[in-house]
């Protein structure tokens, strides 16, 4: 007799889903075919897709894994479902932003980056008496291989006197210095100033250069004895300041603040530019030091994926084999119509439906068996000619 809770019912059935806006839904999904979920918006498709069979099937794969793993990995929760049976393991492929780090790259989501590195290891050419080079020293994001200056970030943040300063006419008093605090905090920098002999009602553009200089720039922290204008209301006692300079207060509140607000605000009183010892590179230079095919691994990161494809000519066994897996990873991307993007095109730049694309190529690769594959609105915004390749790959 047939069982339909057996391991091959060709269906996923869902009964009484209530997640969300769901109201006791009972539906059977075929699998092994491309199935849609159709419907207006805030009919719970995705509350449907991604609320309740894929919440289940992940919540069942992490009964299955030790208790200390599942701290280490992002769960979203069981879904309010009567019963779900036929479910294969899922994985999701949703239209969202990665979070906005910009060490987040296409090489990184797509493990592209890895071959590349291990490319130049095992492959690259050297200067001579240079030392051959492993493959994390050509990663930026890792110790070994980080830009110095820049931490392996491409680029530096510093101020400038424009910066912190944009209205020279105002005093100190006035708030000549934009990039400082308010309230008390930015109060308290005005009378150390004072304390310290500076002219507070001055307009700062009147102010000595070499002033000016060590107001915003200086690493020096002198502690001063403050006395307060006594206010009517309360009697201030005299206190113990210390200074910090606008540049030091701008670049620790921009590290260190967990207030995302106080960390925006210090971001507009920074200057951004390249980093002057990698170029942008973000690597160190002995990773720059290396070739293959005549160019940096920072030449080739930066080529539309096309061209990486073809620049990449073997010489040699070794080298035939990485160039040959690079090719056949970087062929599924590029049938999804992404040969434009550039390995070291930084994820928060992308668009949700190219994210999501890339993780499909990604997929691809995967070999994974009678897996259930939920995807979101995966044609939104497509060229027709890339809609038919990327139904191509959906249906391999």
């Amino acid at each position: 007799m047939y069982d339909p809770n057996g391991p091959h019912d060709p269906y996923v059935r869902v009964r009484g889903a209530r997640e969300h806006n769901l109201k006791g839904v009972d539906v059977d999904v075929p699998r092994d075919v491309l199935a849609v979920f159709t419907g207006v918006s805030g009919s719970g498709k995705s509350s449907l897709a991604f609320g309740t069979i894929y919440a289940e099937a992940q919540r069942r794969y992490f009964e299955s894994v030790a208790p200390y793993a599942r701290r280490l990995i992002h769960q979203v929760g069981a879904p309010r479902v009567g019963e779900i049976t036929g479910l294969p393991p899922a994985v999701s492929l949703e239209q969202r932003r990665s979070a906005p780090t910009s060490r987040s790259s296409v090489g990184t989501v797509t493990n592209l980056s890895n071959s590349l590195r291990m490319l130049f290891s095992r492959a690259g050419d050297y200067p001579p008496g240079a030392e051959r080079l492993d493959s994390d020293a050509f990663s930026p994001n890792t110790a070994v291989g980080a830009c110095p200056e820049c931490h392996g970030l491409g680029r530096v943040h510093r101020t400038t006197e424009q910066s912190l300063v944009p209205d020279p006419s105002l005093s100190i008093r006035e708030g000549a210095i934009a990039a400082w605090p308010g309230a008390w905090q930015g109060k308290n920098l005005r009378d150390i100033l004072d304390a310290l002999g500076h002219d507070v009602d001055r307009p700062w553009r009147e102010l000595p250069a070499e002033q000016r200089e060590w107001i915003l720039f200086t690493d020096e922290q002198p502690v001063v004895t403050v006395h307060p204008v006594r206010d009517a209301d309360r009697i201030q006692r005299p206190y113990q300041g210390t200074y910090m300079s606008a540049r030091r207060y701008v670049l620790k509140t921009f590290a260190d603040s967990r207030s995302q607000t106080l960390r925006a605000k210090a971001e507009r009183f920074l200057v951004s530019a390249p980093c002057p010892v990698c170029g942008g590179s973000r690597l160190r230079p002995e990773a720059l030091a290396g070739t293959f095919a005549g160019r940096t691994i920072a030449d080739l990161a930066a080529l539309p994926l096309t061209e990486l494809a073809a620049s990449l000519v073997a010489r040699g066994e070794t080298a035939r084999v990485l160039t040959d897996d690079l090719r056949s990873r970087i062929a599924p991307v590029v049938e999804l119509g992404l040969g434009y993007l550039s390995l070291d095109r930084a994820t928060p730049t992308l668009s949700p439906g190219e994210l999501q694309r890339l993780r499909l190529a990604t997929q691809l690769r995967s070999g994974l068996f009678g897996v259930v594959y939920v995807l979101d609105e995966p044609s939104t915004g497509l060229h027709p000619a890339d809609t038919e390749a990327q139904l191509t790959v959906l249906a391999r």
